[in-house]
């Protein structure tokens, strides 16, 4: 970071953790960023599928909210503390399928799957082996929103508020389409390599992703048809994104956070929808995309108001783009102030 904002990486072991399958782990390492105003409330932000726990980075390498989170920023680190964990499961520091397991030899299709439950659950307790007794807010979105919806659930008076950014209380079947294609082709190509780590199905995966991430609008003004010595513009953009995804991400990581998404649902083991979003102590302030075919803001908008009709309260910022679901990414002049002003109003109840 520049200047003299508080820049830490590093890892915490917990252990002896439990699945909610009931799967044990003799140990189990995260991986963290914590950044900003040392004595600073504390944000906790959540990652989504790819990324990991740099979500601020550094100059030479600025991490995938750096436009969000800087010193000056709408979350601003001269004020605030944020922390972000690499997810269990993940492939940037935090036990995953690459880590190695009692036996000395990695996990590989062994590790165990996950809930996003699980997910929340480990970095609660690293939250407190790190000291930190209470959040100001819990951020994210995509996977990161499931995080966040789970986080207001499981430990509802551990934070002042929860911002679900581009998230459903449930993911969807045409969610889950997208994401067996994506699974097959993994696998089969796992299945032609005897198991071992193989690139082509994890590149054809990130190319299904990218094209349910973005808007039609967005890729028709980008590419136009066009076309270089009979490839397409658009045919080039997609073997690049996904070539270059699997030169750093392991595709068992990738499986296991897919199959954890897909069994996203606030409302299981919990009475059902109504019953669930009643239980939301902490305010909720919710942003969704335009565009968004994995997560409609009209399914958000419809939970906010469900919210509202329990008797909780809850907000629902809408965002104009057409980058789809991934305007959770770019764009943070469109809502980076809704995310500063919901937060400022937090920290003046506070006094």
């Amino acid at each position: 970071m520049a200047g003299s904002i508080p820049y830490y990486t590093g890892t915490i072991k917990i252990p002896n953790f439990i699945l909610e399958s009931g799967e044990q782990f003799d140990e189990v390492q995260l991986a963290y960023e914590r950044s900003g105003h040392e004595n600073g409330p504390v944000l906790l932000v959540c990652h989504a599928l790819t990324g990991d726990q740099h979500s601020v980075g550094t100059d030479h390498e600025p991490g995938w909210w750096n436009g969000l989170i800087h010193d000056g920023g709408y979350i601003d680190l001269s004020y605030y503390q944020v922390i972000t964990f690499n997810v269990l499961g993940g492939c940037n520091g935090s036990t995953g399928p690459s880590a190695l397991g009692e036996d000395g030899i990695p996990y590989k299709l062994d590790f165990p799957k996950l809930t996003i439950r699980d997910l929340v659950e480990v970095q609660f307790v690293a939250l407190n082996m790190l000291g930190v007794s209470h959040l100001k807010a819990v951020i994210g979105g995509s996977l990161g929103g499931m995080q966040v919806l789970e986080w207001g659930l499981m430990y509802p008076e551990f934070m002042d508020a929860i911002f679900p950014i581009a998230v459903t209380s449930q993911f969807s079947d045409y969610a889950i389409a997208f994401n067996h294609i994506a699974m097959k082709a993994i696998e089969q190509d796992l299945e032609r390599n005897q198991g071992e780590l193989a690139t082509d199905g994890m590149s054809l995966a990130r190319m299904v992703g990218m094209v349910s991430y973005r808007s039609d609008d967005l890729y028709s003004k980008r590419f136009a048809r066009g076309e270089i010595d009979g490839v397409y513009d658009v045919e080039s953009y997609l073997d690049h994104q996904g070539d270059k995804l699997a030169r750093r991400f392991n595709p068992i990581s990738y499986l296991r956070l897919l199959e954890a998404m897909n069994g996203h649902d606030i409302g299981r083991n919990r009475g059902g929808y109504r019953k669930t979003i009643s239980q939301y102590r902490a305010p909720v302030f919710a942003l969704g995309f335009k565009k968004d075919l994995l997560f409609p803001i009209s399914e958000i908008s419809r939970f906010v108001s469900g919210i509202q009709e329990c008797g909780g309260y809850a907000e629902f910022y809408e965002v104009d783009t057409i980058f789809g679901h991934d305007g959770f990414l770019v764009e943070f002049h469109k809502w980076g102030p809704f995310i500063q002003e919901k937060l400022a109003s937090l920290t003046a109840k506070a006094v």
